[in-house]
């Protein structure tokens, strides 16, 4: 089910109402393309509830000095793994019930009716997949799915949830804030005695199907992406500064090929200097006036 009340503003900067001149200007964009590519960050859920890293004053860097984990650390270190998964642990309840919300529900429309050509999401948090999304990549994966780091087996996180509570059953922890991954924040004594899981298949590490900081994304899904921007005729950023490499290299391969660049996004992004179009807007308060 998807969540139809007011958005929540929490994590989102404070913006002026959308501009009639922008609205104007992105619906001729919009209609002007017929194979539209769109690329979405942490900005496009922040009004779902969920904290972005970057944005000035409520993004999670602005408020706490937290930082997501490594890759490498998170492989090295036993401990890390244990005080990553105890925290995901508590935090999962709450990040996996976040619904989509206005903006989702718009780029799933425009995919339906054959206007989105191909949607690639920075986000790991599946509302779009919750929206309805299907001509999508997640480009950094996603947290509802965990795998093995040895074997390659896949489960659901929801399934994990289960596996953590028979070997936690008396460990509880309460939870402070709750980051972009849906990591919370609990202290070394609190996650100390909490017990994580091995795979069910070869007793190897579990990871989250999802890029962490330091990682790469795989060539492969590089390549497919790279695919269907070529088969595109103009791009649209949604909530996203794109100062992750990962992402921004599209933007780059867009102005290369000459294409129309749109932004929406509240605050500076890295594109502002090739952008066509630049608007300070929430997404989820913009993206629904454009038909």
């Amino acid at each position: 089910s998807v969540s139809r009340t007011s958005p929540n503003l929490a994590f989102v900067p404070a913006c002026l109402p959308p501009d009639p001149v922008d609205v104007e200007e992105l619906q001729h964009f919009v209609s002007s393309s017929k194979r539209l590519f769109v690329m979405t960050g942490a900005g496009i859920s922040t009004e779902s509830g969920i904290p972005d890293y970057r944005s000035e004053g409520v993004g999670l860097y602005a408020r706490t000095d937290r930082r997501p984990i490594q890759h490498a650390e998170f492989v090295r270190s036993a401990s890390a793994r244990q005080r990553y998964w105890a925290r995901n642990f508590v935090g999962w309840p709450q990040f996996s019930s976040h619904q989509p919300n206005r903006a989702h529900l718009v780029l799933r429309d425009w995919e339906k009716l054959g206007k989105l050509h191909w949607l690639v999401t920075q986000n790991v948090d599946a509302l779009h997949t919750k929206a309805g999304s299907q001509r999508m990549t997640e480009l950094h994966g996603c947290t509802h799915r965990v795998f093995c780091l040895d074997c390659g087996d896949q489960m659901l996180r929801s399934e994990l949830q289960e596996h953590f509570e028979a070997l936690n059953p008396t460990w509880k922890a309460e939870a402070f804030g709750v980051a972009p991954d849906g990591d919370v924040f609990l202290t070394d004594e609190q996650v100390r005695n909490f017990q994580v899981p091995a795979c069910r298949k070869c007793g190897g590490i579990l990871k989250p199907d999802v890029t962490f900081f330091g990682d790469t994304v795989s060539q492969e899904k590089v390549n497919f992406v790279h695919q269907r921007l070529a088969e595109s005729d103009s791009m649209l950023v949604a909530g996203s500064s794109m100062q992750v490499y990962s992402g921004y290299r599209f933007a780059l391969a867009a102005r290369e090929k000459q294409l129309p660049i749109a932004i929406i996004n509240i605050g500076p992004t890295r594109l502002d200097h090739f952008a066509s179009l630049k608007l300070n807007s929430r997404c989820g308060e913009l993206l629904p006036l454009i038909v």
